[in-house]
């Protein structure tokens, strides 16, 4: 296994990533949403072992205060590997001069970012305009 990161989305094989999204349970995300949040994002990490995409994450920035971390996703035969951490750092470094990075964590996987540096905040809030979206993540 030899795994490269790149943050270009020229010649992506969407359905691939649609792929990787459903494995782990993202069952919301089709080719045409993939492709409009991965073109919005200013970061972009995509794993490949070789020529295989096996993970991916990206960001959002304001390019001076804040920026927030989206859809860090690693192929379930893939995890554990230590591919995710290399998706953060690599989403982290162009964002080196922002004040502070957010993002929002699936349910279980506060460890994995916490390994990564971040902490929990004391005043995060959100408000879901689709409800059926929001069980997993509002209290």
């Amino acid at each position: 296994m030899k795994i490269s990161l790149s943050s270009s989305i020229e010649n992506i094989e969407w359905s691939r990533m649609k792929d990787i999204y459903h494995s782990v349970g993202w069952k919301n995300h089709d080719e045409e949403k993939i492709k409009k949040v991965f073109q919005s994002s200013n970061v972009v990490a995509i794993a490949y072992d070789e020529n295989k995409i096996v993970g991916f994450g990206r960001a959002l920035s304001d390019g001076v205060f804040n920026a927030a971390i989206y859809d860090v996703v690693i192929d379930e035969q893939y995890q554990n590997k230590g591919i995710g951490q290399k998706i953060i750092e690599n989403l982290l470094a162009p964002l080196n001069d922002i004040s502070c990075v957010h993002l929002v964590s699936t349910a279980g996987n506060e460890e994995f970012y916490k390994k990564a540096g971040f902490r929990k905040m004391k005043t995060g809030m959100a408000r879901y305009l689709k409800p059926a979206l929001a069980e997993e993540y509002l209290e």
